[in-house]
């Protein structure tokens, strides 16, 4: 009979209602009937308006939410609603005529449900004093001591870095108030962060003047402090091949001069030429890899490991220019100048000692190379194009076309003795420039993309992701990114879609149960149950963090070359 008006709200009831008996005043809406957490608000109308019927119509609202705002009234939750229909003044037609006997004791009730819903809560700048901060930050940002903070509130939190458990952090309130105590006011807080800023800005200035200052103390006492580790550097590995390449290559670009000057061969002056270029970039090599073994600082946190590719795309470009550059030059002077050559035995002997001392250099670095490709696992050929180490493949490139160049200069050496034409020689000098050219422009490519930060290994990758994915509490993964960040060095993302099934029950496997069911069967009101859920909801996350730490672990230790990894929470 009700169909209708069941499916409209109380409010429009109410209007429904106002509209027809304007003189006639209903009873507000009383209140809410409390029943611990279910609430039912009721309003009545007389059935002597509504045909059919002839009992007051009810209609209950349940909800969850609570406040003193819209608590009980007291007058009204007790009174049934029999009651406080039967106190609302009955129409006189409904008394005199009476239209049903039935109608008049009977009652329909109309129930329509409400979600329940917690209360949405307004989260300001208040709130983000509950945060925690560092002890460091604590005394750079609020200018305290130590000794400041000994009697503040400690909280142990679980540490981001891998070397330490857990660390000690405090409250941003406590660390607020305890500032305001010492230094009594915010502007004088203010005044004095302001002073210390000003005395690092003028320390930062006049810090290359300190660096000074300290050298000239350390020579004059003397550095007590132990060696570094640089010296090694240079005793093996990379390091190694590049200080025996400066030292051969100096020598012959010192005899080779001396042959073009006995001789004036335009290919003797190429090798001069060809021999100084590649001291001069081995050297800067060395640069190059004394930088890349600094340790990571605030300026620059992923270390210094790039300057050996900075070091040979620099030495690549040298080549070009100083190696290919003057040798072309002088072989097209030769071309159109053509100037006859005098003996050549001295050049001779000269560049067959250079074969044979370019020769030892290039195998120092053929087995230095076979040696980090066997260990890396890769094949010869691999770690060359995928330049694992930018030195040892500049000092490869360069002894192998010191060799070819020495063969080529020699043999047109030999053809302008042969014929006594001198063209064959320039040609020689345009070869050797050639040579050059396009050993500089493979180091020139291969080192950009390295800098570019290339991708590692699509087989490596999958590898990182599998094992990820096989463990029970990742989901799936997403938008895997692993970049060689320099001398094979990885840095892996992702996004992992976490299972909090597992998360929730790490969690449980560590707490007492039957505490927890305790707490559970206390929870009474909407207020009881949010504390519950907010102290167990930031272990929980608590929880989390830590998988994401023992995942990021795990993954270094099983792969040495991943040396930072980023897990984010999807």
């Amino acid at each position: 009979m009700f169909q209708g008006l069941a499916q409209r709200p109380w409010h429009a009831l109410c209007r429904l209602y106002l509209q027809h008996h304007a003189t006639r005043v209903c009873q507000p809406c009383r209140g809410w009937k409390d029943s611990r957490t279910t609430r039912s608000l009721w309003y009545s109308l007389p059935a002597s308006h509504m045909p059919g019927t002839a009992a007051a119509t009810q209609i209950h609202f349940y909800s969850s939410t609570s406040g003193e705002k819209d608590g009980p009234d007291k007058t009204s939750t007790t009174a049934s609603p029999d009651k406080a229909s039967a106190s609302q003044p009955k129409p006189e037609a409904t008394t005199a005529h009476g239209p049903s006997a039935t109608g008049q004791s009977a009652s329909e009730s109309i129930h329509v449900k409400v979600r329940a819903v917690l209360k949405k809560r307004d989260y300001g700048s208040k709130y983000t004093k509950n945060n925690f901060i560092t002890v460091v930050r604590a005394m750079n940002e609020f200018c305290l001591k130590p000794s400041d903070l000994e009697q503040l509130r400690k909280i142990r939190r679980r540490s981001p870095h891998d070397d330490t458990e857990a660390f000690t952090v405090f409250l941003r309130s406590d660390v607020e108030a305890k500032a305001l105590e010492v230094w009594g006011s915010h502007e004088a807080l203010g005044r004095e962060c302001k002073l210390r800023k000003e005395v690092e800005q003028e320390y930062k200035e006049n810090l290359f003047q300190n660096q000074k200052l300290l050298k000239e103390y350390k020579d004059f006492l003397g550095n007590t402090k132990p060696r570094s580790g640089k010296r090694l550097t240079f005793s093996q590995g990379p390091g190694k091949v590049v200080m025996v390449a400066i030292c051969i290559n100096g020598l012959n670009f010192f005899f080779k001069l001396l042959a073009w000057v006995y001789t004036g061969s335009a290919s003797m002056f190429s090798e001069a030429i060809h021999s100084l270029a590649d001291t001069c970039n081995q050297a800067l090599l060395a640069v190059g890899i004394s930088q890349s073994v600094k340790n990571p600082d605030p300026g620059h946190p992923y270390g210094f490991s790039n300057m050996r590719y900075i070091a040979s795309l620099i030495s690549g470009v040298g080549i070009f220019m100083m190696g290919a550059g003057l040798s072309w030059y002088h072989g097209i002077i030769g071309l159109m100048n053509p100037q006859p050559i005098e003996s050549l035995l001295w050049a001779y002997c000269i560049l067959a000692g250079s074969l044979v001392s370019e020769g030892a250099t290039l195998l120092v670095a053929i087995n230095e190379i076979k040696k980090s490709a066997g260990i890396r696992g890769v094949s010869f050929y691999e770690y060359v194009m995928q330049s694992h180490d930018p030195s040892t493949n500049v000092v490869l490139l360069e002894d192998t076309a010191a060799v070819l160049g020495v063969i080529i200069a020699a043999s047109c050496m030999g053809l302008t003795s042969l014929t006594g034409n001198p063209y064959y020689d320039s040609l020689g000098s345009l070869g050797v420039g050639t040579l050059l050219g396009a050993v500089s422009t493979f180091l020139i490519y291969t080192n950009t993309e390295a800098l570019l930060g290339r991708s590692i290994q699509p087989e490596q990758v999958q590898k990182l992701t599998e094992f990820l994915e096989n463990d029970p509490a990742v989901r799936a993964i997403h938008d895997v990114k692993a970049t060689d960040i320099g001398l094979s060095k990885v840095r892996f993302k992702a996004e992992v879609d976490f299972d909090g099934r597992v998360v929730t029950r790490s969690y449980l496997e560590k707490q007492d149960i039957e505490q927890i069911l305790n707490e559970i069967q206390q929870v009474k009101t909407p207020e009881e149950l949010e504390n519950f859920m907010l102290k167990h909801g930031e272990n929980i996350i608590d929880t989390l963090g830590a998988e994401v730490d023992r995942l990021e672990k795990e993954l270094k230790q099983r792969n040495p070359d991943v040396r930072h990894v980023d897990l984010e929470i999807l």
